[in-house]
């Protein structure tokens, strides 16, 4: 007999849970340990599954930190980054970006740490995961400098190489970091801080 269209659902969500289980599982490894490496046999321990349900489901160690990455950042805030470069203003596009990037890196700072301080140890699998994050950053500063030159925004003396060279500091976790927790700023305050900064430093 064919399988029942709800058997096929329950499988479906029964799925869903193992792999959730899985990521939050690392986030909370993460989270309590950021600077002791992650194993997948002590993250299926954990998760309560074989080690083969692991690969199963994500193919390799990349893939699980890859979907670990998007696990913690492509929330709400993630989705208002992305929908900044549709600003009819390109100075709106700037400020929501920072806004809604900071509010992205705020929300599991401890994690987002964690990764990019494996990444210089893990670089297979989490540092290419890290460089393609960055990599759509970098991609999401030439989109915006595009819109800022065109709308005539940019201030006398900055070429489009310093505009994106500066945005690429300012965006970046680093710079975050250091305001949220190395000043103890909220990520408001930091947001607004970031952008001030770049739009005395960029725009007329």
């Amino acid at each position: 007999m064919p399988t029942r269209p709800y058997e096929q659902r329950q499988r479906a969500e029964a799925a869903e849970r193992t792999r959730r289980r899985i990521l939050e599982t690392v986030v909370e490894h993460l989270r309590a340990s950021p600077s002791q490496p992650v194993s997948v046999e002590e993250i299926a321990e954990r998760a309560e599954v074989a080690r083969s349900t692991v690969y199963a489901i994500f193919g390799s160690r990349a893939g699980l930190f890859d979907a670990v990455a998007a696990h913690v950042l492509e929330h709400d805030a993630y989705d208002r980054l992305l929908e900044a470069k549709f600003e009819t203003d390109a100075r709106e596009h700037l400020r929501a970006g920072f806004q809604s990037g900071v509010e992205m890196l705020a929300r599991e700072r401890d994690v987002v740490r964690a990764l990019f301080s494996m990444a210089q140890l893990d670089e297979d699998a989490v540092g290419a995961v890290v460089r393609r994050r960055e990599q759509e950053r970098a991609k999401g500063m030439r989109r915006l400098v595009k819109r800022l030159r065109e709308q005539n925004l940019l201030a006398p003396g900055v070429s489009p190489a310093r505009a994106e060279h500066t945005l690429w500091v300012l965006t970046s976790f680093e710079s975050f970091d250091l305001l949220y927790t190395g000043r103890g700023l909220s990520a408001d305050a930091a947001a607004r801080l970031l952008t001030e900064a770049a739009e005395r430093a960029l725009l007329k």
